[in-house]
């Protein structure tokens, strides 16, 4: 029945934190759509931004800066990623360790955003 991720909603407590952390740090895309509306893009997914303020129609039941835990797979190698991180003086909080992902064992790093999400980086941990 489901295929596919299309979107998550970020909510944010800073939104030029949050665009800068996205956009410079990650390499998101920013896109404006809608009335005014944000997102930030990669490969065929986008995070719809809620900053501060914002009152959407229908929404979660508590939506909250900093409740998400998300693991993405990197375009490039991990040792690319961290010496990215580093540059961008992100710390990270844990890793490289080897984790089981959703199609096959991954090797990750952890990072928070600026709301404190939980950010892992990864890549296959063995590279096919």
């Amino acid at each position: 029945m489901i295929g596919n991720l299309d979107h998550v909603v970020l909510t944010t407590r800073d939104l030029d934190k949050c665009i800068d952390f996205y956009t410079r740090v990650l390499g998101m895309r920013l896109e404006r759509y809608g009335e005014g509306r944000l997102a930030l893009r990669f490969g065929d997914q986008k995070f719809n931004i809620h900053p501060p303020g914002m009152d959407a129609v229908i929404k979660a039941r508590h939506p909250a800066p900093g409740s998400l835990d998300l693991c993405f797979l990197a375009e490039r190698p991990l040792g690319q990623v961290i010496a990215r991180l580093e540059e961008c003086g992100v710390p990270v909080e844990q890793g490289p360790v080897i984790r089981t992902g959703a199609r096959f064992a991954i090797r990750s790093v952890y990072v928070r955003d600026p709301d404190g999400n939980l950010i892992e980086i990864s890549e296959p941990a063995e590279m096919p």
